[in-house]
């Protein structure tokens, strides 16, 4: 049976809604939920305040106000990847795969490492969708074990931080000539936003951008599968060629 323990969460993504999920299973339920960053923060008593991709930095006087303080999910092996993209980056493979619960300070990602384990992502890389989920699950499941026992916090090495920065539409562009990998790693780590897109050239000399939905390796090349043309459905990659020629 879980630990009586009053929080509020705080999350307003997806990501947060499978975090949450997780405590609800293991028998923590908030006093509060707060869905959205234009909503106005509450200042309720609480033995925590839990934090999970929710998009708005959070006012040191109000990370305060919780009894034992308030505790962040990030989906990756803190310090490195601190900021708004991390399973972008992990998907484009800059880390190694994991979480990290750390009790929040005023700065970005910066506080104390509460609890830290390596997930176990599989297929990997595969679709952003589907890995943020298992992230989001992933970080959920340490959550509970932090809640079910005694905290206890490590400092983190600042000297071994990296960041991300916001994802922007022209993360997305593909250059087909680069590696396979690459390229898949684009088409997968950007399959929710912006999408992974090329400019298709035809015989006319018009270009049409092209957004590639699904692709593989084969062959040490990258094999395109399904695309959505600008203005078209999604379509086989075959059925795109031979109307675009």
């Amino acid at each position: 049976m879980a630990k009586e323990i009053k929080f509020v969460f705080f999350g307003s993504s997806r990501f947060s809604e499978f975090v949450l999920e997780e405590l609800e299973k293991a028998g923590f339920s908030p006093i509060k939920k707060v869905t959205s960053a234009k909503e106005d923060l509450p200042r309720i008593p609480a033995d925590f305040y839990i934090v999970a991709s929710f998009g708005k930095i959070i006012p040191k006087e109000i990370l305060d106000i919780p009894k034992y303080g308030s505790l962040n999910v990030h989906p990756s092996l803190l310090p490195k990847l601190r900021g708004p993209s991390p399973i972008q980056n992990l998907i484009l493979g800059h880390g190694e795969p994991g979480v990290t619960i750390t009790r929040m300070d005023e700065q970005m990602d910066h506080g104390p490492i509460v609890a830290q384990e390596k997930a176990e992502i599989s297929p990997w890389p595969d679709h952003y969708t589907l890995v943020e989920e298992k992230f989001a699950r992933a970080g959920g499941k340490l959550l509970v074990k932090v809640l079910n026992s005694e905290i206890k916090e490590t400092p983190q090495d600042h000297r071994e931080a990296s960041f991300t920065k916001m994802v922007r539409k022209v993360d997305g562009l593909l250059n087909l000539d680069d590696p396979a990998e690459i390229n898949l790693r684009k088409v997968l780590a950007y399959s929710t936003w912006p999408e992974a897109y090329f400019f298709h050239k035809r015989e006319n000399g018009k270009e049409i951008r092209v957004i590639v939905k699904d692709a593989k390796i084969e062959n040490s090349k990258l094999k395109i599968l399904s695309v959505i043309p600008a203005g078209k459905r999604e379509m086989d990659w075959t059925s795109f060629l031979r109307g675009n020629a």
